[in-house]
């Protein structure tokens, strides 16, 4: 867990190689091809595969043979989205995939939902390593790659991959396949200009083969920056990709690739409805910090509050790097071996850092009798007025430190019609999180990595309002048999997977956790099934159906709760009652159209979800804390259509209808239940909708696309719902001749929420009731608020 606000409702199977070059002019709209692509088949096992035919349904649709639901966008349909857009962005096109983003930069992030379930509870991977959260299984979507270096992404609706590397995953996955380095030197300059000082440079240098015929690298280096939409304050991102291919064949190479971010952000301010109707549709943070109270000694000074917080106090400052390679080996005719070793670095902090804090209410050094609890009469003269009476705003919040290596080792056999894989995956996570504290100086500045003059306790030590370190050691073996019949007319796809996870929280004596150090260890474990089943019934024509069992381990802050999840008893640290994986049955059966004019599919899909994790009453303990309350089913169909152009013109449509339904009542007391049972899950519309219409001719394309998303509820009880609402955005693009050294030259357009639309999408999907109920006080639910018009050109050349 980055910090509370960092778990914002913040995709490896597809296209890797030639993806890349498919081309988003009409140059290439006319050209038959004939490609044989890389792709990386359940998050890991390359395969080849032979794509014939013309575009392969505008980059929003490839056509598919997995015995499962599966959708895959490809580098064509990324290159003429915005390319500041981050992956929840890019997929907001595809059915059942409800992602809203809290700008139309993409650059400060946002949510997703699938089938009903939120982001914490997808698997989300990039060339396959794992990048939920290790601690709350949270997605930030806008750290992780440049989008110009992308070039797929994809979703398994129903079914985590039997490889995936999950713990966390109830909800299937997603994935992010970045782009390979080019055979041909190059350098690529793209230029992203728009409104509210929007400046996006990109930079990427190909070295092409080098003299050994094997060897090929890439750089990149992005720089953007974006004014908030409304209020002060905005958005900065460095951002470094890297890739080195070495292929002695096409069986045996090491694809390794490096990628790192840089951002700080002012956090644009989450509304809820009572403030949007008071303040308008522009409230957010402040912009006026109002200054410290003049020290005087022996007075109570107290520093003026600013409410809604400073913007300067209000931001999510993050840096991370993942480096990972791909490493696959012949070991005979029918035998391949493969490595993906990794690691993951994060470092931040995110939310509101405006503390008040009092000098008189620091960790003390006695224990009180009454409560067993540590004193917090701790003194610190934080305004140097001599006394320690006063109240002074600092910077605080949850800080974060993780490191997390990582491996997975599969074979591959085929054996006649059996093609077996098995393998391993082991992860050790360390997480660090701390809550230091900074001055703030007198026009609101301060070290925003909350590290520079970090505010100690008497007696030295560092003041915190949280001291945990996590250690996360995940692992699963798996195990998968893939058996082609009838001249491969039908296939039967059996599979396994053991996920573990082994929690180790230490919880230190602070401000935060004043019961004292403790430490508690727990195990996760489950054998997860699959089962598929793909049936040919011509050429163009297939049937398929999959189930499979998923899991989600416990977040770690159920740890963390003392008093609450954790209780003590005589002294010693106990977690209460007993905190259950998640789980879920999913069951998909499908039909695919694919021929050379048209793709269309149709799923229809069953989600059982077992044992849901949120705050509920234990009637056994009496009292509130983390734990399972109830199930959950959801069902509903998905189309997505497409066909090949036709004198220029392509269609993409799509379609999502789901019901959900929560099968039990929440227990809040003792006394008091909310009548949760037969209501809808939240962030869950029944329909949403995507269409895409495009023309091209020659060396231009223009394309009108809609996206309609139903009215959904905000909270567990339904008792406030966010308008459905539809928006319209314009993309265009035109290539020119080369000129000189310049080659393909092309500029494009973007204009998003073109009518200007104002809507809003639950922030949360863990709000409980808005209104009271008897014994039960009204919880607050927030909204993220769309954003206004925006336009963008960018300019990109290869030289």
């Amino acid at each position: 867990m980055q910090s509370a606000f960092h778990q914002q409702p913040k995709l490896r199977l597809s296209l890797i190689a030639v993806a890349c070059q498919l081309a988003c002019f009409a140059a290439a709209a006319n050209a038959q091809t004939s490609t044989t692509q890389k792709t990386d088949a359940d998050a890991g096992q390359m395969r080849e595969v032979v794509i014939t035919g013309k575009k392969i349904g505008m980059g929003l649709m490839v056509t598919e043979d997995a015995p499962k639901a599966r959708s895959t966008i490809t580098a064509e349909e990324l290159e003429k989205q915005r390319p500041t857009g981050n992956a929840y962005e890019a997929l907001e096109m595809l059915p059942s995939v409800n992602s809203y983003n809290m700008d139309a930069t993409g650059l400060f992030g946002g949510g997703l939902t699938l089938r009903g379930f939120n982001s914490d509870q997808i698997g989300a991977t990039i060339n396959g390593v794992p990048v939920n959260d290790s601690g709350s299984f949270s997605v930030y979507p806008q750290e992780y790659v440049d989008q110009e270096n992308t070039c797929s992404e994809f979703v398994t609706q129903g079914s985590t991959d039997v490889d995936s590397p999950q713990v966390g995953a109830t909800g299937g996955n997603f994935g992010i396949i970045t782009c390979n380095p080019e055979n041909k030197q190059r350098v690529r300059v793209m230029q992203t200009l728009g409104q509210l000082h929007l400046n996006k440079t990109f930079v990427r240098y190909d070295t092409g083969l080098f003299p050994d015929g094997r060897s090929k690298a890439f750089i990149s280096y992005s720089k953007a920056h974006s004014k908030k939409w409304k209020g002060e304050g905005g958005a900065e991102r460095e951002h470094i990709d890297g890739g080195f291919n070495y292929d002695w064949d096409r069986f045996n190479y090491v694809h390794a690739t490096i990628l790192w971010n840089n951002a700080n952000n002012n956090n644009i301010n989450n509304v809820t409805l009572a403030e949007l109707q008071k303040n308008g549709y522009e409230y957010d943070t402040t912009a006026v910090f109002p200054g410290h109270a003049t020290p005087t000694k022996g007075k109570a000074d107290v520093d003026v509050t600013p409410a809604p917080p400073y913007y300067g106090l209000s931001r999510n400052p993050f840096k991370n790097a993942i480096a990972s390679a791909v490493a696959k080996f012949r070991l005979g005719a029918d035998t391949d071996l493969k490595i993906v070793p990794y690691y993951w670095y994060g470092f931040g902090n995110g939310g509101i850092q405006q503390r008040s804090q009092r000098e008189n209410s620091f960790l003390g050094t006695t224990v009180n009798a009454s409560t067993g609890r540590y004193n917090t009469n701790g003194t610190v003269d934080l305004n140097g007025d001599g006394d320690t009476l006063d109240t002074v705003i600092v910077a605080n919040a949850s800080v974060t430190r993780t490191n997390r290596p990582g491996v997975t080792a599969s074979v591959t056999h085929t054996m006649g019609d059996h093609t077996i894989l098995g393998g391993f995956w082991y992860e050790n996570a360390k997480h660090r999180q701390t809550g230091t504290m900074v001055p703030v100086d007198n026009n609101g500045g301060f070290d925003p990595w909350l590290q520079d003059g970090a505010i100690k306790r008497a007696d030295g030590t560092f003041f915190q309002s949280r001291d945990w370190v996590t250690k996360s050691i995940g692992w699963q073996a798996f195990l998968q048999d893939t058996v082609t019949l009838l001249d491969d007319k039908a296939t039967l796809n059996f599979g396994v997977r053991t996920p573990h996870l082994k929690r180790d929280v230490t919880n230190n004596l602070s401000e935060g956790n004043t019961y004292g150090t403790y430490r508690i260890e727990k195990t996760y474990s489950s054998i997860l099934p699959q089962l598929g089943a793909r049936y040919r019934i011509t050429n163009d024509d297939q049937i398929f159906a999959s189930i499979a069992k998923n899991m989600k381990a416990p977040p770690n802050f159920v740890y963390g709760n003392a008093g609450t999840n954790v209780q003590f008893v005589n002294g010693v640290a106990t977690l209460k009652g007993d905190v259950k994986s998640e789980t879920s049955w999913n069951t998909d059966l499908g039909y695919r159209h694919q021929d050379n004019k048209y793709i269309a599919t149709l799923t229809v899909f069953d989600v059982n979800f077992k044992n849901r994790q949120a705050t509920a009453f234990d009637e056994f303990s009496q009292a509130s804390s983390y734990t399972n309350v109830g199930d959950v089913r959801n069902r509903g169909f998905e189309i997505e259509a497409n066909n090949m152009p036709i004198n220029g013109w392509s269609l993409y449509a799509s379609a999502g209808y789901q019901k959900s339904e929560i099968k039990n009542d929440l227990r809040i007391s003792s006394t008091a239940v909310l009548p949760t049972a037969g209501k809808e899950m939240p962030n869950t519309p029944r329909w949403k909708g995507g269409l895409s219409l495009q023309y091209s001719v020659g060396e231009f394309y223009a394309r009108i696309k809609a996206r309609a998303t139903s009215e959904q509820q905000g909270t567990f009880v339904n008792d406030e719902t966010a308008p459905g609402y539809t928006t319209f955005g314009l993309d265009g693009g035109y290539k020119f001749a080369n000129y000189g050294l310049l080659k393909n030259p092309k500029l494009q357009w973007n204009i998003s929420n073109i009518t200007n639309k104002q809507y809003r999408n639950p922030s949360s999907t863990t709000v409980t009731n808005a209104l009271a109920y008897p014994g039960i006080s009204a919880g607050t639910l927030r909204y993220y608020l769309g954003a206004p018009r925006f336009a963008s050109v960018t300019l990109s050349v290869d030289i």
